[in-house]
């Protein structure tokens, strides 16, 4: 298990979690790599659109 994930508290709309749950599986991911693996991707097409986002400590 990775020790360098941050433990987060999300909240969303009930038809946003279900639809969220039905994507997760039809992609056989768990629901919390599903959030994951969203995140990450607009993470990249902002960075596209703006530039990459330079962390002080990486």
């Amino acid at each position: 298990m990775a020790t360098n994930k941050v433990a987060l508290q999300v909240r969303l709309d009930e038809k946003v979690h279900a639809k969220l749950r039905i994507v997760a599986e039809e992609e056989v991911r768990s629901l919390n790599s599903q959030i994951e693996y969203f995140v990450i991707k607009g993470i990249q097409k902002y960075e596209q659109e703006n530039g990459m986002i330079e962390l002080e400590n990486s």
